[in-house]
């Protein structure tokens, strides 16, 4: 594969899951632009607006291994990573992965997991391993987490911290459809799901292929002085307790090459910044003041604020 059949890849993938999910199609492209990328994607969504069909279909278009794992208060850090148990035929102790082994997992509800558990899947999302007992399991690629939340039902929830927030390279919503997206949801739909008949039309290696080519998407010196005075005013300490932090900028350029690559560009451009600037920099930073304006209002303000590079400047 070579850097021009990303661009076919993802729409292939793309027009397989919207024979299942109805319409968002930047929602779409958005999640495959992470998993070429490496990040991982937070949905956060009130129930019954397809997250996890979303996962399924996007699994099963690739031809992915997929695991679904319910976060409740009583789940352990080893029901999500996997355990040593004793083998009584060998006299040893022997590791039982656990459902983070696998291409695209559901973190379903994960903020009603506690903190311990919730941080189980920190070294899985960064460093792409589990370490038990001394030993270091290495997780297969292409791997993304696709966790999910209630915005609305707090009770019970624990919120997940600034460093665990930090690890999803987006944070999106599906949001309800239109009417019309409705009326073609409950035809699709009426008769029976259409994720049960769904194909794959990519597999794994080609996953795997494009996450290696992605980078070399150029990004030019003005874009990316714009990427940095984006996160720099975003760390205003009169408004701001918590800014963006490197991670975040880095993970910003990289989202922005990868849904370049997915569009059929080879090259980022300021637009691709405008649109991802606020599902991946938003839920890292914290506002000051208990009446402030929400992160994400923040960072549309700071866009309209901004001098954009010009095309001279490219």
């Amino acid at each position: 594969m070579d850097y021009q059949h990303i661009a076919p890849l993802a729409q292939k993938i793309k027009t397989n899951v919207q024979k299942v999910i109805i319409g968002k199609e930047k929602e779409i492209e958005l999640v495959l632009a992470a998993m070429i990328c490496g990040g991982h994607v937070l949905l956060e969504d009130v129930p019954g607006t397809g997250k996890t069909t979303l996962a399924k279909a996007l699994a099963k278009s690739m031809n992915g291994a997929f695991a679904r794992v319910q976060f409740t208060p009583d789940l352990l850090p080893a029901d999500v990573t996997g355990t040593r148990v004793f083998r009584q035929q060998t006299g040893d102790f022997a590791f039982v992965r656990g459902p983070v082994f696998t291409n695209i997992l559901l973190a379903d509800e994960i903020n009603r997991a506690t903190p311990r558990t919730q941080s189980a899947l920190l070294e899985c999302m960064e460093e792409r391993q589990v370490s038990e007992g001394g030993v270091t399991y290495p997780l297969e690629a292409p791997f993304l987490v696709i966790a999910t939340q209630n915005p609305v039902e707090t009770q019970g929830t624990f919120p997940l911290p600034e460093a665990q927030l930090d690890r999803f390279l987006i944070r999106i919503s599906l949001g309800y459809p239109t009417q019309e997206e409705a009326l073609q949801m409950m035809r699709r739909f009426r008769m029976d799901s259409p994720l049960a008949s769904l194909e794959s039309v990519a597999d794994m290696q080609e996953l795997r292929e494009a996450a290696a080519l992605y980078a070399s998407c150029e990004v030019s010196e003005p874009v990316m002085r714009y990427m940095a005075a984006l996160c720099e005013a975003a760390r205003d300490p009169a408004r701001v307790r918590l800014g963006p932090s490197p991670r975040a900028l880095l993970s910003l350029m990289r989202a922005c090459q990868a849904l370049a690559a997915v569009r059929g560009r080879d090259y980022v451009i300021p637009d691709d910044v405008k649109e991802l600037a606020v599902c991946v920099l938003a839920h890292r930073i914290v506002m000051r003041g208990m009446h402030a304006q929400s992160a994400a209002a923040f960072v549309t303000e700071l866009l309209s604020t901004l001098p954009v590079p010009t095309e001279e400047a490219l």
